[in-house]
């Protein structure tokens, strides 16, 4: 779906299948093939981790491009906790990420949910 149909339609999809309630913001146009990849995997891992250790009742995904930047942001209100060096599908994708010159960043303080963001360097895009 995600390479024919866009990312927009890939996220609904996904927001479709999780047990929990999920807002999306996301704009209707294409992005970079590669951004769309990676902002996917960034939003099925993050959902993952909302539902299997988070205990979240709800999540949020944002995408947007912003001066010259993708700004993906997936939030859940769980427990917090996460941290980038002690789970491997967050470094993952940090690492996919930064493969296209971009940064993740995840503020999960204890008690407080999760936020999982990174910013994509893509010139000509917003």
């Amino acid at each position: 779906m995600l390479s024919q149909r866009g990312l927009r339609p890939a996220l609904e999809s996904l927001a479709a299948r999780s047990p929990h309630a999920v807002r999306i913001e996301i704009p209707g146009e294409r992005l970079p093939a590669l951004v769309e990849v990676a902002a996917y995997y960034l939003v099925a891992e993050a959902l993952t981790n909302a539902v299997k250790h988070a205990q979240a009742s709800s999540a949020s995904i944002r995408v947007a491009a912003e001066d010259g930047l993708v700004v993906i942001e997936v939030a859940d209100d769980g427990i917090g906790g996460a941290t980038v060096e002690r789970g491997s599908g967050l470094l993952g994708l940090a690492d996919r990420v930064a493969a296209l010159g971009g940064q993740l960043t995840v503020d999960s303080p204890p008690g407080a949910g999760t936020l999982v963001r990174a910013e994509i360097p893509t010139p000509g895009v917003g």
